[in-house]
């Protein structure tokens, strides 16, 4: 990352209300994954509203597929406002201290979309995003990707059969523990570089909701794809503070009510959209789905729990248990 170009966009937003008068408001939103994935319709969408609706004194520039920043460079961009909006999934707020968001990676902890929503939706998930206002960082909304499937290029159907397996995880110690319960060895990549690194053998299989799994063309280089949906993947739309708060109150106004249908519309289209990739992968005949039945997966939660044993203190033991208390979990 180049730094004389983060100090002109610190710069540029010390000096914003100038510009504010000079021409439209510009906003730019980057993220990390295709543009056809729901995260990725959803920005567009919220570009469209947002648009649409301050009568083009708002402009939303979107760019997807890290065409800006990478996975571990955004965040820094953001807080030094070389970008003012990112949707990073959750695992990616730890390293800025505010592991409480890890409890999300916790396997098998949503057993569906209700289970998440009361917490996404309820006061646990704004809790959640007071504890980034610190950090100069305001959170919006939590928008749904889905729940994750494995692949690797040797049938996943039993816990002994990750042994030995290096799986590309993203930066998150829940994550790291998850696979090591079950005896593989994790590897942290950025979402970029995962596809040639599936192709050339540095990883032998990954996670992913079916909708990232299938956009990247994951499925042309992994032989098969157990539909386990044993975690969960989300994001948290963000902004930053200092910026956010210079905007004048009517355009934040406006802009709060498109965040809000933006997300109505990027958890409606999430399972869709992933029950498609899904059918999309068995279409293709490059991968094979394989469903675990009751038993093989209660395996499965009974491996990974350890990931939530070893990582409840670092979490913090009331947010977990103010989890386990909204979805029912049991450990």
């Amino acid at each position: 990352m180049k730094l004389k170009a983060l100090l002109a966009a610190v710069l540029l937003v010390a000096f914003a209300s100038s510009a504010l008068a000079a021409g439209p408001i510009v906003i730019k939103f980057s993220h990390v994954v295709a543009q056809n994935t729901p995260k990725g319709q959803a920005a567009d969408y919220f570009k469209k509203l947002a648009e649409q609706r301050t009568k083009g004194r708002v402009k939303i520039e979107v760019y997807p597929n890290s065409q800006l920043y990478k996975d571990k460079e955004e965040m820094e961009a953001l807080q030094l406002g070389a970008v003012q909006m990112l949707a990073p999934s959750l695992a990616k707020f730890a390293p800025l201290g505010v592991k409480e968001f890890e409890v999300f990676d916790l396997p098998f902890i949503f057993n569906d979309y209700q289970d998440l929503h009361k917490v996404t939706q309820g006061p646990v998930g704004a809790k959640l995003l007071k504890k980034l206002e610190p950090k100069g960082i305001l959170g919006l909304a939590y928008w749904d990707n889905g729940f994750k499937v494995m692949s690797a290029n040797k049938p996943l159907r039993t816990v002994a059969d990750f042994r030995g397996l290096k799986m590309r995880i993203q930066s998150s110690k829940v994550l790291d523990a998850q696979m090591r319960a079950v005896g593989s060895i994790p590897q942290v990549l950025a979402f970029s570089e995962v596809y040639q690194a599936l192709q050339t053998g540095v990883v032998n299989g990954t996670e992913n909701p079916p909708s990232n799994l299938y956009t990247q063309k994951m499925h042309e280089v992994q032989k098969y794809v157990t539909v386990s949906n044993h975690g969960y993947l989300g994001y948290a739309v963000i902004v930053n503070k200092k910026f956010w708060e210079s905007l004048p109150k009517d355009i934040r106004t406006i802009l709060e009510g498109c965040m809000r249908d933006a997300t109505k519309f990027a958890n409606d289209v999430a399972k869709k959209d992933n029950d498609e990739a899904l059918a999309g992968v068995k279409k293709s005949g490059r991968s094979q789905i394989i469903y675990l039945t009751a038993q093989e997966r209660a395996a499965w939660k009974k491996a990974m729990d350890k990931a939530h044993r070893e990582n409840q203190a670092r979490i913090g033991a009331d947010i977990v248990r103010e989890v386990y208390a909204d979805t029912g979990y049991k450990p």
